[in-house]
């Protein structure tokens, strides 16, 4: 039965990070006794290559987790920062007002997720990430917002530039 449990929530937790980008680990600053830490990870964003996006995040340790209840969440905080790293070629992207999600991650069992979305600023010729957390009940107005400027660089659509 247990192992039924285990094969079940790994294949959700499949299904849920299907179609987002993943993000690989960097670097991992302990932030006090108990083992609580701030994890800071890179994401290339599929669609646009040249284009690397660093994100921060509190994770709580599992004693912070047991002595302070709510074991199953950790805070929406979280910051990011994108730079252009290589030459950008930029796939198939939305370009309406609401852009894209480009990466997401749980942040709690179920509920609650680190959402970036892409959004391209035509007037300004600008990438615009945001990062914020989505929840089911109520939103959080906490977030992150970084920039990568396309002025004066050279940059390849690959469906032709809009």
């Amino acid at each position: 039965m247990q192992r039924q449990m285990i094969s079940v929530l790994a294949g959700a937790a499949l299904l849920l990070a299907a179609g987002s980008a993943v993000a690989d680990e960097v670097g991992r600053v302990g932030v006090d006794w108990v083992g609580n830490d701030i994890v800071i990870e890179a994401l290339h964003d599929p669609e646009v290559e040249g284009v690397t996006c660093h994100i921060a995040y509190f994770d709580r340790s599992m004693f912070d987790r047991l002595s302070n209840g709510n074991w199953f969440e950790d805070p929406s905080n979280s910051s990011i920062a994108c730079r252009q790293t290589g030459p950008i070629t930029i796939g198939d992207i939305d370009l309406g007002e609401d852009g894209e999600e480009v990466f997401k991650q749980g942040r709690s069992l179920i509920f609650k997720k680190l959402v970036i979305n892409r959004i391209f600023d035509k007037e300004n010729d600008t990438l615009i990430y945001l990062a914020h957390s989505r929840e089911v009940a109520e939103g959080s107005a906490k977030m992150s917002l970084s920039t990568v400027p396309l002025y004066d660089q050279t940059v390849s659509w690959k469906n032709g530039a809009p």
